[in-house]
């Protein structure tokens, strides 16, 4: 069976600090091979073509195209590349309009090597990832919207979740991986992919983001 290879990473950060910093840390791991590094959105869309990246690691405080502005180039040039916001605290609105621009997910600055490397690899794999600290933040900002809902509670038209999917949308909130999700139900990781699926269709939804925002303001889930 050939090796999987590594996975293709562009990092792009304005602080030249972090930057030298994060690129040292990285580099001790095998799976992730760095394939260039940015300290602006104009330089980071420059190097796409050449670069080739699976992953692109983006912070938000850009000093020239917005973060949300080089995500949407990103994603309308590669596709199949998956962008990981690298933010702060500060930036909640703006992590929202990356997510909704398309992002995989964010971590917060200061996240360890080896949950950032973990983060990297779930977005490869086609996950999200929502990073409890920040996410508890986040969700707070959303309230149920009455005026849409059915009298069950669910807005019509969307189709109820079952109860385990329920169970999976809760453990999304509280900003378990894949792996954790399917450790924590004693389940394999295809099914919880194939939950996720379900889940999307249903709430009509293409992320984990949106999923537990939908599932906030359907009353689904409580913050």
């Amino acid at each position: 069976m050939a090796p999987t290879p590594p996975i293709r990473l562009l990092v792009v950060e304005d602080q030249p600090q972090i930057l030298r910093h994060q690129l040292k840390l990285l580099e001790g791991f095998p799976e992730v091979v760095l394939c260039g590094s940015a300290r602006d959105g104009t330089e980071a869309l420059r190097q796409l073509d050449e670069a080739r990246p699976d992953v692109v690691l983006l912070d938000l405080g850009l000093p020239d195209l917005s973060g949300i502005e080089v995500t949407r180039e990103i994603l309308r040039r590669r596709p199949d590349t998956e962008v990981l916001i690298w933010t702060v605290f500060e930036e909640e609105e703006k992590v929202l309009d990356a997510i909704r621009a398309g992002a995989s997910g964010y971590l917060l600055k200061g996240t360890p090597a080896a949950r950032l490397v973990e983060a990297i690899r779930e977005v490869h794999s086609g996950g999200s990832i929502i990073q409890p600290q920040l996410a508890r933040r986040l969700l707070r900002r959303f309230k149920p919207a009455p005026a849409n809902e059915a009298p069950s509670g669910v807005p019509s038209g969307t189709r109820s979740l079952s109860p385990r999917e329920r169970e999976i949308l809760k453990l999304l909130a509280r900003g378990l991986s894949n792996a954790d999700v399917a450790k924590a139900l004693s389940v394999g990781r295809a099914t919880v992919r194939t939950h996720l699926e379900h889940i999307y269709e249903k709430l009509e939804v293409s992320n984990r983001t949106e999923a537990v925002t939908e599932g906030i303001r359907q009353g689904l889930i409580e913050v």
